[in-house]
């Protein structure tokens, strides 16, 4: 009688076992998924905004070399004044640093 019991208790307790061991595992798994999607998003965010930046500036150097240095849009003044102080040296034209621009 007393190894039926035991028996039973065991059969009983083996799956609840498991069920908590399965829900910690996916409460595991959700903070994980959880933390990488925060992580994965921002990173996201970041490398889309910078696309978006890059691509306008590539447009303003496109616009400023097909109009002969007429156009000089936003984007590409700032990062002309962003190679300039990256180099003082630097002899290049507006022209070649627009070239250069479009060219990465």
């Amino acid at each position: 009688m007393r190894l039926k019991k035991l028996a039973l208790v065991s059969l009983i307790g083996l799956p609840l076992l498991a069920a908590t061991t399965a829900a910690n595992a996916d409460a595991r798994f959700w903070r994980h998924a959880a933390t990488l999607g925060a992580t994965s998003g921002s990173f996201y965010t970041t490398s889309r905004d910078d696309h978006k930046i890059v691509a306008a500036t590539q447009d303003d150097a496109s616009s400023y070399l097909a109009s002969n240095g007429q156009i000089r849009g936003p984007y590409l003044e700032a990062a002309l004044r962003d190679m300039r102080a990256a180099e003082p040296g630097l002899k290049a034209s507006d022209s070649d640093l627009a070239m250069r621009i479009l060219t990465q």
